[in-house]
């Protein structure tokens, strides 16, 4: 009962066992940070299709990648 943010695994990464175990792992090692600075990590789930985490939902302006 909580709002979240769901991050989705690129489909077109989705079809590589290599990716999908850096977004698992990469995924776990953000959920062992507690830090009123760092996102909460909720769930993560790389074994579904498409893999996905579940965060903490920060609200705010978009985030922009270069």
């Amino acid at each position: 009962n909580r709002p979240v943010a769901v991050k989705v695994l690129a489909p077109h990464l989705a079809g590589s066992a290599a990716a999908r175990q850096r977004f698992a792992r990469e995924a776990r090692a953000a959920a062992a940070v507690v830090s009123e600075h760092v996102v909460a990590i909720h769930d993560v789930e790389s074994d579904s299709e498409p893999p996905f985490l579940v965060m903490q939902y920060v609200a705010g302006p978009p985030a922009q990648s270069d």
